[in-house]
């Protein structure tokens, strides 16, 4: 396995691989750009398939964080963590205070948050064998209501923040009533949006890997169910993917019918160029990194002590954001992906320029 001529390597600060038998973890930790500041990214736990897969992703993943931190105006770099193994079947107790353990090497150059397959009770037992962990405190969240760190619900009503914009520049409409929405992937994230969603009128259709999942959605929300392999390519306005990225390719975008996608998972795209491929389509794209920066808005006012109304405000900023990348793609002609990585890069040289730090160690992502 190839790491400084991977494709996805990118100059990275740092990467470390730990492995504990007794317990069974194998995890990699991977920080991107610490610039702007120490590295926050969520700790994934995913059943990947080969070593590489793994590998690709912790790289990818991290590369994203540093340019969402930037184009979210945060004092963070980017960085990531994934445990190779199914969290329904090989979490245990032991495994996760390993893992902590771990998160004890990059001696606090990175901070490890929620993030598919993990939850607060699992960061909070990482936390007994080191301080690097965040999202885990109990305070008055952004919406007012009790919160114990878990980011997910700021990470939904962002995206739906970032949804409204993309419907309003597409399809000039503020009233969601009848909006046709398809949400692959309904677990915490993907269940928030569809419920913010159905509150403002629009019809869902949903699909997940986990049957409960569907369940749920289907019964307390009235969603229509749908399959894995029509999920993307409904007649529906809006294509929101919640679950895994790599999604937007050579073979689904040819048959997306939907006019936007903006859905909260990292790493829409599975090539860099599927952006343009997009854009060639006539399908707006809200680049993942732009919509669904809320969860780490919130993780980073909570290491701050900031009121709920600040977070919400800062949070409700993503909209305009995202108008900003629709306006220039629309301008300039190029597609929304390549904008929301230049006005990251904007944003990180306005930060850096002042500190005497280059510029030139960040590279795009895709």
């Amino acid at each position: 396995m190839n790491v400084f001529t991977h494709p996805e390597f990118d100059n990275h600060e740092h990467l470390s691989f730990f492995c504990d038998p007794e317990t069974g973890l194998k995890s990699i930790i991977a920080i991107h750009n610490t610039s702007r500041g120490p590295a926050l990214g969520g700790c994934r736990m995913f059943p990947y398939a080969t070593d590489e897969e793994a590998l690709r992703d912790v790289l990818r993943l991290s590369r994203g964080m540093t340019y969402k931190s930037a184009l979210a105006n945060l004092d963070l770099g980017g960085g990531k963590s994934v445990i190779i193994g199914d969290p329904r079947k090989h979490k245990t107790e032991a495994l996760l205070e390993a893992m902590g353990r771990h998160l004890e090497s990059p001696g606090g150059r990175y901070i490890a948050a929620e993030d598919s397959g993990t939850s607060v009770p699992d960061l909070k037992i990482m936390s007994r064998h080191t301080r690097h962990v965040a999202g885990i405190a109990t305070r008055t969240g952004f919406d007012g209501n009790p919160s114990n760190g878990d980011p997910s619900p700021a990470t939904a009503y962002g995206t739906f923040i970032g949804l409204k914009a993309a419907v309003r520049h597409k399809l000039g409409r503020n009233d969601l009533t009848g909006l046709k929405v398809a949400i692959q992937g309904i677990g915490n994230v993907g269940f928030r949006l569809a419920s913010h969603l159905k509150e403002a009128g629009a019809e869902l259709w949903v699909y997940d890997i986990h049957e409960d999942n569907m369940r749920r959605a289907v019964e307390q929300l009235g969603a229509k169910p749908a399959t894995a392999e029509d999920i993307l390519f409904l007649p529906v306005d809006v294509v929101a993917p919640c679950a895994m990225g790599a999604v937007l390719n050579d073979h689904s975008i040819p048959e997306i019918r939907a006019n936007v996608i903006a859905g909260a998972a990292n790493n829409l795209l599975d090539r860099p160029e599927h952006d343009a491929m997009l854009k060639q389509h006539d399908i707006l794209y809200a680049p993942d990194f732009a919509i669904n920066a809320g969860g780490i808005i919130d993780v980073f006012y909570e290491r701050t002590g900031a009121t709920p109304e600040k977070v919400r405000a800062h949070v409700d900023t993503i909209g305009d954001t995202l108008t900003e990348i629709f306006n220039r793609s629309d301008s300039s002609g190029l597609p929304t992906g390549e904008i929301a990585n230049e006005l990251a890069e904007e944003r990180f040289r306005k930060h850096t320029a002042g500190a005497g730090l280059a510029p030139s160690r960040l590279a795009r992502t895709g």
